[in-house]
């Protein structure tokens, strides 16, 4: 095996390694059985975040952010604050800081999805979400994923932490016997479906040569809602199947009708659906309420690489903000210059 992904591109090496102990031996399993029952799947959409590359990591690049910004130019934001952030309170280092604003001056200008700083690279980096179908519907949170332990918390504050911050990228790395069936099944994931606009589908393809690897991402959870032919997320990706359910009770109980025209009759009756469902069925996958069907979905997650590492934004992924400054101006001894 060693000798293997000495002689291939890691891009193109997946090792595959056994995975002797307890909690690998049943999430295996898990991944099986979830396979069989959920063999389908359907792609919800793009997300992007940022990493960064230094000297040390070799052909390997760390996620400095969760993949959950819908557009490029949100993950070019989030690495512009960054950036900004490190100069400001960071370093003491007067070289480092001004190649730091030099960075962020270029974010704040161009729609640009990498730039160096040093020795050290950091790049916008596109993934793509989706979920497994099956005949009962999208695929539901494993018993292997993760939740909370403890008492339950409700509190909006009280989001977990991220499993996608500080991941590492490398196609080489090994990984279980499953995980290297799904990523070889993967391969040819593509945007081919009609409903796409040519552009987009054109790029899919294209990005099957250029970053012919694939890394799967930990899991999500998102909540989802039943429609007549199909299933509509609701909430984000978030990083346990509780999070997903404390987003489906807030969302039943505040912000569906804090933000649309709802009957107070049917605003009750939500609300009585989302507090029972927290005091009785509290780990339960779904929530039904007024003929609705509400349910607790497992998203996963990929990210594309070739050979210069994880794929950046495509030319057709939608757009519409521009750049823009986001901080005060700062002068290479950390002080903020006011305009």
């Amino acid at each position: 095996m060693d000798e293997h992904r000495e002689n291939s591109p890691d891009h193109l090496t997946i090792r595959v390694q056994a995975q002797d102990d307890p909690v690998s031996r049943v999430t295996e399993q898990d991944t099986a059985e979830a396979s069989v029952r959920y063999p389908h799947v359907v792609i919800r959409g793009p997300v992007f975040g940022f990493a960064e590359q230094r000297p040390e990591d070799g052909p390997r690049w760390r996620l400095l952010s969760d993949m959950d910004s819908g557009f490029p130019q949100h993950a070019r934001d989030g690495l512009n604050s960054y950036l900004w952030f490190m100069a400001r309170d960071d370093t003491e280092d007067r070289t480092l800081r001004r190649r730091l604003l030099a960075a962020v001056a270029r974010l704040e200008t161009e729609p640009v999805d990498e730039v160096s700083v040093g020795d050290t690279r950091y790049r916008v980096v596109r993934g793509d979400e989706f979920a497994r179908i099956g005949p009962d519907g999208l695929e539901p949170p494993r018993p292997t994923d993760p939740e909370p332990p403890g008492p339950l918390s409700w509190g909006l504050g009280d989001r977990s932490v991220s499993r996608t911050k500080g991941f590492v990228i490398d196609h080489a790395a090994a990984v279980g016997f499953m995980t290297g069936i799904q990523r070889v099944e993967l391969l040819s994931l593509a945007y081919r479906a009609a409903r796409y606009p040519e552009e987009v589908r054109a790029d899919s393809l294209r990005a099957l040569q250029t970053h012919p690897g694939v890394v799967l991402l930990p899991a999500a959870f998102a909540f989802a809602e039943e429609k007549e032919d199909s299933w509509e997320p609701v909430c984000v990706s978030l990083p346990t199947p509780h999070d997903a359910r404390r987003s489906m009770v807030n969302h039943l109980k505040e912000i569906r009708p804090m933000l649309y025209d709802v009957p107070p009759d049917e605003a009750e009756e939500d609300a009585r659906a989302a507090e029972e469902y927290l005091t009785t069925t509290p780990r339960g996958n779904e929530l039904r309420v007024r003929g609705r069907c509400f349910r607790i979905v497992r998203v996963e997650r990929l990210i594309r690489v070739g050979p210069g590492g994880p794929e950046t934004s495509r030319p057709s992924d939608w757009d519409p903000e521009p750049p823009m400054r986001l901080h005060p101006v700062m002068d290479e001894f950390g002080n903020i210059v006011r305009d």
